[in-house]
């Protein structure tokens, strides 16, 4: 018996370089616009028996313009970056560039007073460890930090490579398996 979970990207609700830490904000005309250009291909996986989501206006958003509707995860919330929440990288980094080298290196900094990136991994596997797993289908809306936090958990590795994941917007991964058992599973016609 086997978890099949398919990791969905919310789209943008900013430009790459508008990107804020936890911003709340919903989708753009652009997000909007992509969400109906991959829907032909996303729009299947709503067949899924469970169909959750991040707590976040884009991901809810996402989730309910692809048909999915989807249940809000409250363990699917973006990584809590404390009193950098609503900043961009740069504006932390002009503000405290110590604070920001320290959280960039060392995994279990929390500088920002927010979570630490082993905490936030670990929130987001443990959600995933306990889905039910009686070969079902899954499908999850979430913001990009999200999924790549489920990938380091999943793949067992290191908090360094974090930083060597590019989650675009609407793409997606699967993970089959079992808690603490994960394997990815690259497959056609899915972004």
């Amino acid at each position: 018996m086997t978890l099949r979970v398919t990791l969905v990207a919310a789209a943008r609700g900013s430009s790459r370089t508008a990107e804020r830490f936890d911003d709340g904000r919903p989708l753009d005309d652009a997000g909007r616009h992509e969400v109906r250009s991959v829907a032909p291909a996303l729009v299947p996986l709503g067949a899924a028996e469970l169909r959750y989501c991040s707590p976040t206006p884009r991901s809810r958003a996402t989730g309910n313009a692809l048909g999915f509707a989807p249940m809000v995860q409250p363990a699917l919330r973006d990584w809590d970056m404390g009193r950098w929440r609503g900043l961009t990288l740069g504006e932390a980094t002009a503000r405290e560039p110590a604070a920001v080298g320290l959280w960039l290196t060392d995994p279990r900094s929390a500088p920002h007073g927010g979570e630490t990136m082993l905490d936030f991994i670990g929130r987001v596997g443990g959600w995933l460890d306990t889905r039910p797993a009686d070969d079902i289908l899954a499908v999850a809306v979430a913001e990009p930090a999200v999924i790549r936090a489920a990938l380091l958990y999943a793949l067992n590795a290191p908090p360094s490579a974090y930083w060597n994941l590019d989650v675009r917007p609407l793409s997606a991964i699967t993970l089959t398996g079992l808690p603490g058992r994960w394997v990815l599973c690259l497959e056609p016609g899915v972004r």
